[in-house]
């Protein structure tokens, strides 16, 4: 029906269902009009009408429908040379680019390959007479329509343009309103054929679990008379595990996906081609076009999307007159989407019966052998698999998967990179610090601004030690912390200089005194902080009186203090050492709790004792601990003790209580009384 208006130059719109001979219904028409030397040693043509660039176009929405509508133009044009070439992703675009450059009649590409050609100038479309868009509604499900487009507008105005597809949605009419001119649409159907589906593929729906369709699939391909079978999934992850999973079970089958590279995906279909391989299993880019003979079953994993995904999934079987099996598996939760689909083909099978793996009626209705289980016998097992079939090196130029590329061998000549775990070492103005360098780096504390700009993380030699921080004062470590792989000198020198830092402590205290005192930030004054000191500094006017009677020594230059007063608490000091001896010996009653001041240094103290060698300790210490007196809390207690202590005296002798705790003030006067011999 197509070829008579084809041939006379007109536009057409093909619609017919899938196995009937689309292909030569537009194949034949292209050869012909294209012109071949043949022609012009016909006496058909002039000379002058010859050309390199390419006369024909047909567009096909995948790589597999290209290869296939490649072959049977060559094999049609075989006897007049046309020369057909086929462009499409996935591929080098060497071997392509030098093609065009000798010379092509007929070109079938995809859509991609196509405008990246002709926009690097490499392909030339201005000569071509007629255009062909087949399976033009799948390319627009795929989203080819705006490329489509932009091919339509670099071809010329006066063209022929034919549109075949076994389903012509209103997208694909108002396209063709729009680029072609007066088209004559032919729908090819047989008499005694109503439906949408062709009548010789037995058709059967099976509402089934999923956990139980691989073992339904299994048995369902040993069934008497299967030939070449095709299982059809709807995502790429389904696709492969299936694939696999009949592989372990005894089945020569290939895998033909999305996530495979053009190598691996024409290996597999070449595989099944040629008999070496007899599952197919695949998506929905194989349900359009793929021609092969002999294929008897065509298995629905999953259930298609829509209506024309179904009617293109079976049409795999049943091809050019010849009988097949569709069987299709829903699952529970695809029943609505399959009562959708039922409804608009018209098919019985709007309420799926459940059917399991042992269901009685699955052995019955697809002529399953009793008995039969979900592993293919080893008797069985004739096929070469598909390892048997070669990879065919592509040059491929992207794609997850591909096959071996150009110079794979000697890739495999060289050493394999091992990949050593990422090594991160201390460094410090971006030297590396090593060993005891490291150490000495960390005791003083100098390492940790090095850590905050820069990547410090342990070295590859020992596990990672978590990082310690310290407080310090002054810019000096206050305390020593131990470093992982330092050397112990460079921490016996780090523990002297904060040795060197420390006040000088009493004998008797030094196993017991801390080597940090506790920081306090508390503004009050405890009873137990004031206590000591003046205990302290009664006790050693005592011992000091006692062992040098009559000898008094100048206390040293006492600290600037912000007081006017200092003058006149120099005069009383050696009066209220007086006084505390003759009027108050053997008296330990604890002065009033002294005056609180703003400074929080708190400076180790000498604990007096009875004895008189500790008292001569403690003289000896007190004489050197104020060589530099600093202003702090405990010496402004232990001069204003002093001192209130000598005015307490002369009310002690008169039988009198001493006086009350002073009124607590923030000034910050120090009455500045030491303790003379």
């Amino acid at each position: 029906m197509t070829l008579p208006v084809a041939l006379s130059g007109n536009d057409v719109i093909g619609q017919a269902k899938t196995g009937t001979g689309k292909t030569l219904g537009f194949g034949l028409p292209l050869i012909e009009r294209v012109t071949v030397p043949a022609d012009v040693e016909a006496g058909r043509a002039q000379p002058e009408q010859l050309t390199e660039a390419p006369q024909a176009l047909v567009v096909v929405p995948t790589r597999e429908l290209c290869q296939q509508v490649t072959n049977d133009l060559l094999t049609a044009g075989k006897v007049r040379n046309v020369r057909v070439l086929a462009i499409y992703g996935g591929r080098a675009y060497e071997p392509q680019v030098e093609a065009l450059k000798k010379g092509v009649d007929v070109i079938v590409g995809t859509p991609g390959r196509l405008l990246d050609l002709a926009g690097q100038k490499k392909l030339n479309l201005s000569q071509i007479k007629s255009l062909v868009l087949d399976e033009a509604d799948e390319m627009l499900d795929l989203g080819f329509l705006p490329d489509v487009e932009k091919i339509i507008q670099l071809l010329p105005a006066k063209r022929q343009t034919m549109l075949f597809s076994a389903t012509m949605p209103g997208q694909v009419i108002s396209l063709a309103r729009r680029y072609m001119s007066q088209p004559t649409h032919i729908r090819a159907t047989a008499p005694d054929d109503e439906g949408q589906t062709v009548a010789n593929t037995t058709q059967h729906v099976f509402r089934a679990h999923s956990m139980d369709k691989p073992e339904m699939v299994a048995r369902i391909l040993q069934a008497e008379g299967r030939g070449l079978a095709m299982v059809f999934c709807r995502t790429k992850r389904t696709a492969a595990d299936i694939a696999d999973q009949l592989s372990r079970r005894g089945f020569a089958s290939g895998a033909v996906h999305g996530d495979l590279g053009q190598g691996a995906r024409e290996q597999a279909l070449r595989a099944f081609r040629n008999g070496k391989v007899d599952v197919l299993v695949c998506t929905d880019v194989a349900a359009r076009g793929i021609d092969v003979e002999g294929v008897t079953h065509v298995i629905n994993y999953q259930s298609p999307e829509d209506e024309k995904t179904y009617l293109h999934r079976i049409g795999r079987t049943g091809r050019a007159g010849a009988k097949g099996t569709a069987i299709t598996l829903v699952d529970w939760d695809d029943i609505p989407r399959w009562k959708l689909i039922n409804k608009a083909l018209d098919l019985p099978f709007d309420e799926p019966e459940e059917t399991y793996s042992t269901s009685p009626h699955l052995y019955e209705q697809l002529h399953i052998p009793a008995g039969t289980k979900g592993v293919l016998p080893r008797a069985e097992r004739t096929r070469a698999g598909l390892a048997a079939e070669e990879v065919e090196d592509l040059g491929e130029t992207g794609g997850r998967g591909r096959g071996p590329r150009r110079g794979a061998a000697v890739e495999e000549e060289r050493p394999q990179r091992t990949r050593a775990p990422r090594q991160r070492r201390r460094t410090r103005g971006g030297t590396p610090l090593d060993g005891p360098a490291a150490s000495e780096a960390k005791a003083t504390g100098s390492l940790d601004a090095a850590e905050g700009t820069a990547e410090a993380v342990e070295e590859s030699a020992g596990p990672r030690q978590p990082r310690r921080r310290r407080r310090t004062r002054s810019g000096q470590a206050a305390a020593t912390i131990p470093v992982a792989g330092a050397a112990p000198a460079q921490d016996t020198e780090a523990a002297d200089v904060v040795a060197e830092a420390a006040p000088v402590a009493p004998a008797s205290e030094v196993t017991e005194a801390p080597a940090k005192p506790k920081r306090t930030r508390t503004r009050t004054r405890k009873a137990a902080e004031a206590e000591p000191a003046a205990q302290e500094a009664a006790e050693a006017a005592q011992a000091v009186v006692d062992t040098a009677e009559g000898t008094e020594e100048a206390p040293a230059k006492p600290k600037r203090t912000r007081t006017r007063k200092a003058a006149a608490a120099k005069a009383t000091s050696a009066e209220a050492a007086e006084a505390v001896v003759d009027t108050a010996e053997g008296t330990d009653e604890a002065p009033a709790k002294p005056k609180r001041t703003r400074t929080r240094k708190a400076a180790a103290k000498p604990a007096a004792t009875e004895a008189p060698e500790a008292a001569a300790v403690t003289a000896e210490a007190a004489e050197e601990a104020p060589a530099k007196p600093k202003r702090t809390r405990k010496t402004a207690a232990k001069t204003a003790a002093a001192k209130k202590t000598a005015a307490a005296a002369p009310a002690a002798v008169d039988g009198e209580e001493a006086p009350a705790k002073p009124k607590r003030t923030r000034t910050r006067k120090a009455a500045a009384a030491q303790p003379a011999d």
